[in-house]
């Protein structure tokens, strides 16, 4: 058969071959954004508190992991959860007086974390929040936390490119124009109790993803003027950092000409992109391909987040929690 097909029928079963074969890779990483810093919490010591201080925790598995002791799945060391991501917070924040009260998956508080479920969740739950101890148990009568901190998981960074429409704080598409909604409507409610230092932590950046695209399939979208898979990917990721640049921003975003001092910020995305150098996690577990941080950006995040809420604590005034 070969040897009778015309040259041109070879070469254009050839490059058909060529086009059909997928090609698998990561999505080009965007241009890094300009960087923005958070409030400046500088003037503020970042030794650990003179007191005892409750802090609530509102989590899932990322937040799980990010406490958890570095270990075997299921472990436990001096009491601490052990996981191989672990980055060792829960035992950092108790060295530094915080006495830790969570609520993740399987508590009525801990349920449903994603973005647009926060202002419905403080809105509805705000005085049981406070008096959270673990899960579904409530502190005794008296007795609040003063520091509630809380974080979606990273699939509340895969933004969707259009941002037509007019926004809706309660989503549930998730595009900036919603996101940012969703914030501005958060702060308000969070400004009816300055007595409590609200902590927000972004959602941590995915993982580059891992495409895989056939040749043909891309070449058609480009005679078609349409964006390939990672196009799209490096799209919603150049918005994940937008939106979570302006959250932290204190002149142009979230909390900008905010009052109160009972709102921060603390950036897990920029952190895990090495500071803006991606706008992709730089620690993603399992070879790269796992958007849940590996047991080194857990650390990081964990030794950087303990002096910040040190800080945090004295700009907020929070200083017992009884």
């Amino acid at each position: 058969m070969w040897k009778t097909l015309p040259v041109f029928g070879v070469v254009v079963i050839v490059a058909f071959a060529a086009l059909a074969r997928p090609v698998r890779g990561k999505a080009p990483d965007p241009r890094p954004r300009p960087r923005v810093s958070g409030l400046n919490l500088d003037a503020f010591s970042p030794a650990a508190p003179a007191d005892p201080i409750d802090l609530a925790f509102l989590h899932h598995s990322v937040g799980a992991q990010l406490l958890a002791a570095p270990g075997p799945i299921d472990g436990s060391i001096d009491g601490y959860p052990t996981h191989p991501n672990g980055g060792n917070l829960a035992a950092l924040l108790a060295a530094n007086g915080y006495r830790l009260h969570e609520a993740t998956y399987g508590s009525r508080l801990g349920e449903h974390t994603d973005l647009f479920d926060w202002l419905p969740k403080f809105r509805a739950n705000m005085d049981d929040i406070l008096a959270l101890a673990h899960q579904n148990d409530q502190l005794p009568a008296g007795e609040r936390n003063r520091v509630v901190v809380f974080k979606s998981c990273f699939p509340n960074n895969r933004f969707v490119t259009g941002l037509a429409g007019e926004p809706d704080p309660l989503g549930p598409e998730l595009t900036l124009r919603n996101a940012q909604a969703a914030m501005a409507a958060l702060r308000g409610e969070l400004a009816r109790r300055p007595d409590v230092l609200f902590v927000y932590v972004t959602a941590p950046p995915l993982a580059a993803p891992q495409w895989l695209e056939p040749s043909w399939k891309r070449y058609a979208k480009r005679l078609l003027n349409k964006p390939t898979l990672a196009e799209l990917d490096a799209e919603s990721a150049g918005l994940a950092r937008a939106f979570n640049t302006w959250v932290k921003d204190p002149a142009a975003g979230w909390l900008a000409s905010y009052q109160g001092r009972n709102i921060v910020v603390f950036d897990l995305h920029d952190l895990l992109t090495d500071s803006g150098a991606s706008d992709y996690s730089r620690y993603a577990s399992l070879d790269g391909t796992d958007s849940h941080p590996s047991s080194g950006g857990n650390a990081k995040a964990a030794a950087a987040f303990v002096p910040f809420l040190n800080r945090a604590v004295r700009y907020a005034g929070v200083t017992v929690s009884r």
